[in-house]
């Protein structure tokens, strides 16, 4: 499985979600220390309704424990922008 379809999975398994987007950024990040070590740069856009009442970090801990594994391997950096659907 690819690092992206890997990442939706795992989002995908954790939230009830009406939207997943990811986006790998890797190739602008060519030469940089986490580039070296294997590990790709991601930009991710999720909407569920798990992220009613919660502040901005609540939101972003829920994402992080739910790709945990990927970030001592596949990923170096991942961008969180998430909302509930109320906010799109």
């Amino acid at each position: 499985m690819n690092r992206v379809a890997d990442i939706t999975e795992r989002l995908r398994t954790a939230f009830s979600t009406e939207t997943i987007e990811i986006e790998d950024q890797s190739h602008l990040h060519a030469g940089h220390a986490g580039a070296a070590g294997g590990g790709g740069h991601y930009n991710v856009t999720i909407v569920s309704e798990r992220f009613v009442d919660l502040d901005t970090l609540a939101r972003h801990r829920l994402v992080y424990q739910a790709v945990e594994e990927l970030m001592h391997s596949d990923i170096h950096a991942l961008s969180i922008r998430a909302y509930t659907p109320e906010e799109i």
